[in-house]
């Protein structure tokens, strides 16, 4: 049987297996977090470009909400100035009116 290996023979190469699978567990210690970082850090990239994104949208809504507001607001100030003219102008026309009914009626009775 000079073609089988002998006990020492086995013992050395299983060793040498046995640091080629240690070699290989440090380079998957190292390859899988650098990949996983740059799988997360790319992730984490894009994340954040879309809740800029969405920081941006909700400024660009909050400004446009701002300036109805304050269209409503200049609206509401026109539509009270409006309401309150016609009601001075609904109680003056009525006194006046009165005021020249007794005018004329005073004078016809003093001709």
């Amino acid at each position: 049987m000079p073609d089988e290996p002998s006990t020492g023979e086995l013992g050395r190469l299983i060793q040498t297996w046995d640091r080629r699978l240690d070699m290989v567990n440090a380079r998957f210690t190292e390859y899988v977090p650098s990949l996983l970082y740059t799988t997360t850090a790319g992730h984490t990239s894009e994340r954040f470009a879309q809740m800029q994104a969405e920081i941006q949208q909700i400024r660009a809504e909050r400004d446009q909400l701002e300036a109805a507001f304050e269209q409503y607001q200049r609206d509401q100030a026109t539509r009270r100035e409006r309401e309150r003219q016609a009601r001075l102008y609904q109680m003056v026309v009525p006194v006046l009116m009165g005021l020249l009914t007794s005018a004329v009626a005073i004078w016809a009775v003093v001709r």
